[in-house]
């Protein structure tokens, strides 16, 4: 099998590459765009125009072979100018604002719902605090980068051609030569530097998630942290990543100051020859005040935007290297997909048949040793074996988040390889010996079960559970909110919740790992009745610890080393006196120790 970094190569993407990957989501709203590009034109037109109106002012009010007047019109339409270069550019970026929110949304959606697509192999490598942080600035970079490209960089080019074209008509051509020259080699600079500085700033980011995972590691596991006194630790811990982050950070800060200082002296160069020129000009009689004026004017319009074209160019590469983790995200591709053309599960019957499985998390890890097993309509058929001998891996491949090596696993005689995925879990209902919940009400958390159900449905569903009562001694009932992770409720109390919230969705076939594994012996026997009821006309699949807890099965299959090495009923499994026959006894022994404890207490 393929290792999660043969997956997805954590490789710089190309920047056009990425460029290219957001404009479907601008060309959904190809109208908008072209309105908004036509108010960008509009508006940089009425700036390139207003040096002039500027300059003939200026003449005017400097002529002296004529009575001086006031040049009103002049001045209006300067005026009007200004205002329609503002309303066009406001105009612009309202029209946009729906075009660049709705592409971040689109794309957080899609690398959202591509995460829930992976399989189970990259969940569990994956570093949950270094993924959120990696879609926050990605996300934050789709905006940056839409914006600022789109009204930033375009629109300045735009205008330093246009500018230039204007300087080489009607003046000396060395003013659109020096105008060209400057801004070519302020480019020039500007790239390079900025790709050499890139090399930091990935540094900066891949730390900053790895400070993050820490953090957020630590929290999620704060008990533990206490249990131990390794709050010093994991402040050392976090520490080493933040001190290397700083050091790059000072870097980037450093080589940050370099370009600004190179982009500012070839601006300074620029501008003072441009100036000695036009002065020259003015004295020989070959320029008018107005000309001087109108050319400065355009080299202030020029190289304002020309040095904030420096930062935003900065900005967008770092965006895009914002963006280059979360676009990663989404070129991992799931192990298990659906083959093209798959069908939904049809359960009638919901007979369960392992074929001759083998199974490995790795090549060099097999777990599941040609596992045959049947588990027939109605029935109940339960797996217990000492810890790593397989039985929750029987129970993943189930619900299909793994595929086998070998072998198949069968429900009503349909290969579930070759149905949906969606249709397949939709069949199965679990109770996990691990319950986590979600960091909200109890009603959510049952209700996840199946969301659309009523109130109603969703109390009976915890009654069958015996956590209804206990829900309404509550001081919120089922609006307490349970805490990250469900911390703020015992495991018995989180273990009923996953109950209940399994009953709520009426599978066909039933799966219990060491769902009572959480509660004490009164609890167990009361939830151990209603699994009966429960079970009654369901297929159900019983992976135990606690032989007391499957006595009643229809078969038990003992595991060791991936392999069934006992199947029969409690009595035939007993009378064998083998490897079951034995556990049972051990833990027998050991239920006689714990009430003779109990008693002595």
């Amino acid at each position: 099998m393929r290792s999660l970094a043969e997956q997805a190569p954590d490789t710089p993407r190309n920047d056009w590459q990425t460029i290219r990957t957001l404009v479907p989501y601008l060309w959904e709203h190809k109208p908008r765009v072209v309105l908004a590009l036509a108010c960008l034109i509009l508006a940089k037109a009425a700036i390139v125009a207003m040096p002039w109106f500027l300059k003939d002012i200026v003449d005017h009010l400097s002529a002296t072979d004529i009575a001086l007047t006031l040049p009103l019109t002049l001045l209006i339409g300067y005026g009007v100018l200004r205002m329609a270069s503002s309303a066009f550019g406001e105009l612009r970026d309202a029209i946009f604002a729906k075009v660049t929110q709705s592409s971040i949304r689109r794309v957080a959606l899609q690398v959202f719902k591509h995460l829930h697509g992976l399989s189970l192999r990259f969940h569990l490598e994956r570093q949950t605090g270094g993924v959120s942080r990696d879609i926050e600035r990605g996300s934050r970079g789709i905006s940056f980068l839409l914006n600022f490209m789109v009204f930033n960089i375009l629109p300045t080019l735009f205008e330093i051609g246009l500018v230039t074209i204007i300087l080489f008509i009607n003046y000396d051509a060395w003013f659109a030569i020096i105008t060209f020259a400057s801004v070519t080699l302020y480019v020039a600079f500007s790239l390079i530097v900025t790709e050499w500085r890139m090399r930091f700033r990935r540094t900066m980011n891949e730390l900053d998630s790895k400070a993050n995972t820490r953090a957020i590691d630590s929290l999620l596991n704060y008990e533990t942290v206490k249990y131990f006194c390794n709050e010093e630790f994991e402040a050392r811990r976090y520490d080493s990543n933040l001190e290397k982050w700083q050091d790059a950070a000072i870097k980037n800060q450093t080589s940050l100051s370099l370009l600004n200082f190179g982009q500012g002296s070839i601006i300074a160069i620029g501008i003072t020859l441009m100036l000695i020129l036009a002065s020259d000009g003015v004295v020989k009689g070959e320029l008018t005040i107005g000309d001087l004026v109108l050319i400065n004017a355009y080299l202030l319009q020029l190289f304002m935007p020309l040095n904030f074209l420096g930062f935003v160019y900065r900005e967008i590469k770092h965006s895009l290297a914002d963006m280059e983790k979360m676009f990663n995200l989404l070129r991992n591709n799931p192990d298990v997909q659906d083959k093209p053309g798959a069908q939904d599960l049809v359960v009638n019957k919901a007979e369960v048949r392992f074929e001759h499985v083998d199974f490995g998390y790795n090549d060099n890890r097999q777990i599941l040793h040609d596992v045959s097993f049947e588990i027939p309509a109605g029935k109940k058929v339960a797996v217990v074996g000492h810890s790593g001998a397989g039985k929750s891996t029987l129970s993943r491949l189930l619900f299909r988040f793994y595929e086998i090596s070998s072998g198949r696993i069968l429900i009503d005689d349909q290969d579930i390889r070759e149905v949906t995925q969606k249709s397949l879990r939709a069949a199965i209902g679990i109770v996990p010996q691990d319950t986590v919940l979600f960091n909200d009400s109890i009603i959510y958390n049952i209700s996840y079960g199946r969301p659309d159900a009523s109130e109603d449905e969703i109390f009976r569903a915890a009654q069958t559970a015996h956590i209804h009562d206990f829900i309404l001694s509550l001081p919120e009932g089922y609006e307490t909110t349970v805490g990250e992770r469900g911390l703020k409720l015992s495991g018995g109390e989180k273990q009923r919740i996953a109950i209940a919230r399994t009953v709520l969705k009426n599978p066909s076939i039933l799966i219990f790992d060491e769902a009572t594994s959480a509660l004490d012996s009164k609890s167990e026997q009361a939830i151990l009745k209603e699994f009966r009821e429960v079970a009654q006309n369901r297929t159900t699949l019983v992976i135990a610890h606690r032989l007391s807890t499957i006595v009643d099965a229809d078969q038990i299959l003992v595991m060791d080393q991936g392999r069934i090495i006992e199947q029969g009923t409690h009595r035939q499994l007993l009378d064998k006196g083998e490897v079951y026959a034995n556990m049972w006894a051990l833990q027998q022994q050991e239920q006689h120790l714990d009430e003779s404890e109990a008693v002595v207490v």
